[in-house]
C-alpha cells in the first residue's frame, strides 16, 4: 500500500481526518455510485488502515475526495468512519470546507465570505465559510432536505417500551428523549446508550420507515439521538443536549450536524421550533452547534421538507503520513471494540 498523507482537523471535538494523498481510486459514475463500490475495494483498505488502531481509534472519522457529479460542486466526497461509508456528516462537512479554504483549495477573501460546495452521497450541500484577517471564523452549511420518516413510535427495550421518532437529515437518524430510558445525555452513561441504540436500531432494521423513497443506497438507520431539553433561549429559539451513536456503537462528540438537521425536521413538525428561530445543538462534551431551519422545499415522493443550516466551527490538528510495512503482522489494524 502506498504511504497515505492526510490533515487532521476536529469539529467541535469530533475528529476528521481528510486524505490529501495516496487515496484510493473508488470506481462509480456519481458520489453515491463510488460510496456503494467503495467497501468493495482498495478504498476499504484504506479506510481501515486510517480507522483502526495503531493508527485510529474506534470513534475515528474522515474522508477521501473524489470527483463530483455534480457540476456546480468544488469537491467530491465519501465520508467514512470504523465501519464503512456514511451517506452524510455535518461534522465532517464544516471541516473540509475550513480545509478547502485555508489550504487554497477554494479561493476565499481575506476579509469576507466565500462558499464550498460539497457533492456528497446524499446531495448537494453549502458551507459558507467566514473569514476575517485571513482566519476563518465560523462555517454555516445548508443541508440537504429533511425530512419526518415516522413519529410517534414504540420501540422494546432493556429500558422498557420507548417512543421513538424518526427523520431524515442526509441519513436516517432515530431520535428519544433520553430521560424516557432513566438516563441524560452525558459522558458517565455513554456504556448504556450504546448498550440502549444497539436494540433501538436492531428493532427498526429492514423497517419501511427506514427505506429512502427516492433512492434505495441512502436507506437504513444511521443513528440514534438521545436528547434532552434545556429550555428556551432568546428569539424563541431552544437548547438541547443530545448525544448521537452511530454506526456500530460509535459515539458523536460533536452535537452531529446531519443528526442536529434531523432534530430540526422533527422540531419543525411538531410545532415546536418556528422558522429561522435558533437551536443550540449541544453535545456530549459541551460544544454546540447554531441551527435553524431557514426554508421548505419539497422533499421525496410529495414529502414536506425543510432546508436547514446548521453553524460551528473547526481547527487542524495535525498532518500526518501513514505507511503499511509489508512485514506488519498486523496488516491494517485491529479494533478492540
Amino acid at each position: 500500500m502506498r504511504p497515505v498523507g492526510t490533515v487532521d482537523y476536529h469539529t467541535a471535538g469530533e475528529p476528521f481526518r481528510i486524505v490529501v494523498d495516496g487515496g484510493p481510486d473508488v470506481p462509480g459514475a456519481t458520489v453515491l455510485e463510488r460510496r456503494l463500490a467503495a467497501p468493495l475495494g482498495e478504498a476499504d483498505a484504506v479506510r481501515r488502515l486510517l480507522c483502526n488502531e495503531p493508527r485510529g481509534h474506534a470513534d475515528m472519522y474522515g474522508c477521501f475526495l473524489v470527483p463530483p457529479d455534480d457540476d456546480g460542486a468544488d469537491l467530491g466526497v465519501l465520508f467514512w468512519h470504523k465501519d464503512g461509508f456514511s451517506t452524510a456528516c455535518g461534522h465532517g462537512t464544516i471541516a473540509l470546507a475550513a480545509w478547502a479554504v485555508e489550504a487554497g483549495v477554494v479561493t476565499a477573501p481575506t476579509d469576507g465570505e466565500a462558499d464550498v460546495v460539497l457533492d456528497v452521497p446524499s446531495g448537494r450541500v453549502t458551507a459558507r465559510v467566514g473569514r476575517a484577517g485571513g482566519r476563518t471564523t465560523g462555517i454555516a452549511f445548508r443541508n440537504v432536505a429533511s425530512w419526518v420518516a415516522a413519529s410517534g413510535l414504540r420501540v422494546e427495550t432493556s429500558a422498557g417500551r420507548l417512543g421513538v421518532d424518526v427523520a431524515y437529515g442526509g441519513a436516517f437518524y432515530a431520535s428519544v428523549r433520553a430521560a424516557d430510558a432513566g438516563l441524560a445525555p452525558e459522558p458517565e452513561q455513554l456504556p448504556r446508550l450504546v448498550e440502549l441504540s444497539a436494540q433501538v436500531k436492531a428493532a427498526l432494521r429492514g423497517s419501511a420507515v427506514v427505506e429512502h423513497p427516492a433512492e434505495p443506497g441512502l436507506g437504513g438507520l444511521y443513528g440514534v439521538t438521545w436528547w434532552a431539553d434545556e429550555g428556551a433561549i432568546e428569539a424563541g429559539g431552544l437548547r438541547q443536549r443530545n448525544v448521537t451513536v452511530f454506526a456500530d456503537g460509535e459515539v458523536d462528540r460533536s452535537p452531529c450536524g446531519s443528526g442536529t438537521s434531523a432534530r430540526l425536521a422533527l422540531l419543525d413538525a411538531a410545532g415546536t421550533l418556528p422558522e429561522g428561530a435558533p437551536l443550540v445543538s449541544v453535545g456530549v462534551v459541551g460544544t454546540a452547534f447554531l441551527a435553524r431551519v431557514v426554508d421548505r422545499e419539497p422533499g421525496p415522493a410529495g414529502r414536506p421538507a425543510v432546508v436547514t443550516e446548521v453553524a460551528g466551527a473547526a481547527y487542524e490538528t495535525g498532518r500526518s503520513t501513514f505507511v503499511l510495512d509489508p512485514q506488519d503482522p498486523l496488516g491494517t489494524g485491529f479494533q478492540l471494540r
